[in-house]
């Protein structure tokens, strides 16, 4: 059974802030893998026009830098600006007239630094293994949908994409499962891989990396749901010990038993997202089995009342691997649903702390945080506090008992919300500072 614990009012923030926001950014030494993921281990319900990610020209000149900074270091990433250098990149165009008829002769056509457009459609069992060390490939006319249809490459999933820097835009991954139920939609070994407006639905794994402890994986304003197999051990995302994991304006819901997204990555962003189970059974919402440093801002997360676990967020329930490990909560809005004996947020013991910053807890539920943590500024409410839980609106009501939180001002600016989720898998910026508690500030 799991047993109560409080959580001690740390330092104030005023004079951890300079510390923090400079210690959350260190650079890591990295560790090996306790837990291999192993060798492998529909019906798309949502509308498909969803709003762009919504960046100031500021906001996005410094992502811009700071993504270039972080594929710099990734061999991958720098063969392939070797590879653009020598050769000019062409489109190769794929489905009914173009090119090629299939995904998988584009992937053996496909050169370094080209782009592969797909033609909006169904591909049944079009599965394929990509090995260009860079290489952009999006949907075109609309969405295009991959049902693996009982196929799979290399016994691994819908797509292998080996080792380069890749976008992908545009698709759906529907059904994919292999013999050893670790079947994913998208398999990432090794590299830079950013998939955006896409939808993952239906698989065992939406997404699996490998454990190479130097990949980056960006998911933006993509869909995942009703993934995994059932048994708990695949999950709507599941990121190994890769070196960084980023997450924005996406949508998880519905898991089978697994995890909607589970990260050993070091350093770990999940922000402005909408991770609610719904009417699934998933265990964890979120989970950092190994800690790092994970930095969680903006977030809508529930639990269903189904659910195989009671914990909500978890870190650490399977031992620190990383040097640093650090939990980062601010302005989430975290629901239970009505399960029993519900903790809002586990924190294992050992060489970890957290910060707990205005967030809101909906619904009855525990914290069990060790101390030395934070927690400042953090709401709890009943779920009557709440528009309309129960259809999904977890915006706080117009008579809610509190006001403005005040509690950010002197906050790191990593831990103060810039966007707010816009459903469905968007987001918007913010036109201040946020004035209230929780995910939803307009």
């Amino acid at each position: 059974m799991i047993g109560r614990s409080s959580v001690r009012q740390g330092p104030t923030r005023a004079a951890l802030a300079a510390v923090r926001s400079a210690a959350f950014f260190a650079a890591l030494l990295l560790s090996s893998c306790a837990q291999p993921l192993g060798p492998t281990r529909g019906d798309p319900t949502v509308g498909a026009g969803a709003p762009p990610v919504a960046r100031s020209d500021a906001s996005a000149k410094d992502e811009a830098a700071k993504r270039t900074q972080r594929s710099s270091a990734t061999p991958a990433t720098a063969q392939a600006r070797s590879g653009e250098a020598m050769r000019p990149g062409k489109t190769i165009t794929v489905g009914p007239g173009g090119d090629v008829p299939t995904l998988a002769q584009a992937a053996k056509r496909a050169r370094d630094g080209d782009t592969v457009e797909v033609q909006a459609g169904e591909y049944r069992g079009d599965v394929a293994v990509w090995t260009q060390k860079r290489l952009t490939i999006r949907a075109v006319g609309g969405r295009a949908v991959l049902i693996a249809d009982g196929k799979s490459a290399e016994g691994k999933g819908i797509w292998v994409i080996r080792n380069g820097h890749f976008e992908v835009e545009g698709f759906d991954f529907v059904g994919a499962r292999v013999p050893d139920r670790n079947g994913a939609g998208i398999r990432f070994d090794h590299g830079t891989l950013v998939v955006r407006d896409s939808r993952f639905i239906d698989n065992e794994n939406g997404i699996l990396t490998s454990n190479d402890g130097v990949s980056t994986l960006v998911i933006e304003r993509s869909l995942f749901s009703r993934n995994g197999h059932g048994d708990g051990y695949s999950h709507g995302v599941y990121a190994g010990k890769i070196a960084r994991l980023e997450v924005r304006a996406s949508w998880f819901r519905h898991g089978r038993v697994g995890h909607l997204l589970k990260t050993r990555a070091r350093e770990n962003e999940i922000l402005y997202n909408r991770l609610t189970d719904e009417d699934g059974n998933a265990s964890y919402e979120l989970e950092f089995p190994n800690g790092g440093r994970a930095l969680v801002v903006g977030n809508v997360i529930e639990q269903s009342s189904k659910t195989q676990n009671p914990v909500i967020v978890s870190f650490g329930a399977e031992r620190y691997r990383w040097p640093v490990n650090e939990l980062v909560m601010s302005h989430n809005t975290v629901v239970n649903s009505g399960a029993k004996n519900a903790v809002f947020v586990r924190v294992a013991a050992g060489n970890a702390r957290a910060t707990l910053v205005d967030n809101v807890w909906a619904g009855t539920g525990d914290l069990l945080v060790p101390a030395p943590s934070v927690d400042e500024g953090n709401r709890r409410v009943p779920l009557a506090a709440l528009r309309e839980p129960a259809s999904g609106d977890y915006r706080l009501a117009e008579t809610a008992p509190f006001e403005r939180s005040g509690t950010t001002a002197d906050a790191p600016t990593q831990w103060t919300p810039r966007y707010q989720y816009r459903h469905e898998r968007g987001m918007v910026s913010l036109s201040g500072a946020p004035s209230l508690p929780g995910a939803f500030q307009e």
